[in-house]
């Protein structure tokens, strides 16, 4: 499904924010539904949608030109998931439920206002990002939302209204993603530099 009237290789998926499965503070899962919903509207082969975990060895991700960010300072995450389409004929698009910026936003414009450059960062706040291929986070991500709740077991924030994401292996994987450790998990992580080099405009 693409912008009435546009070629598709010179656009992105048309998905409305609002059309969108959202809860806050549950990013891990609201890329998981948007990789589903595009599956099953058959809005571009899947294969060109990807997963990306952000995050690093301390948990403390600055992400600029979030809706809760104050003063325009950045927001500090312990990781943060967004939506990769990898368009074969033209540039690439990040998908971010979170973001003011634009939604979908192409992926040069999001790299430079979201993340600037690591290069300004002292090393404990530089980004990392796991980049899973959509057909395999549909696959495989399981969370019973555990990292969520309190020793008293009350929740941090409200969890979605739908049922825990699982799989016939696991009701609980999501460290694994979060990991930045490149011999866990699935995908393949790279430095900001190295994301910006592979995926930004040639």
């Amino acid at each position: 499904m693409y912008e009435e009237g546009i070629p598709p290789e010179y656009t992105a998926i048309t998905l409305p924010r609002a059309d969108c499965v959202y809860t806050s503070c549950y990013c891990e899962e609201n890329v998981w539904k948007l990789c589903e919903y595009i599956k099953v509207q058959e809005m571009c082969p899947l294969e060109e949608v990807h997963a990306i975990f952000i995050s690093n060895e301390n948990k403390t991700i600055p992400i600029w030109k979030q809706k809760s960010s104050k003063g325009g300072q950045p927001v500090i995450w312990d990781y943060h998931v967004v939506l990769l389409h990898l368009n074969p004929h033209a540039q690439n698009f990040v998908y971010d439920l979170d973001t003011t910026l634009p939604f979908p936003c192409p992926f040069d414009v999001y790299m430079r206002d979201a993340f600037r450059s690591d290069d300004l960062l002292k090393p404990e706040f530089r980004r990392k990002m796991r980049v899973i291929p959509a057909v395999t986070y549909l696959k495989k991500f399981a969370s019973d939302r555990s990292h969520m709740k309190y020793a008293n077991g009350t929740w941090r924030m409200p969890p979605p209204p739908y049922p825990c994401i699982e799989t016939t292996e696991s009701k609980m994987n999501l460290d694994d993603f979060i990991s930045m450790d490149p011999s866990v998990g699935l995908g393949k992580v790279y430095k900001l530099p190295e994301l910006v080099q592979h995926f930004g405009s040639k």
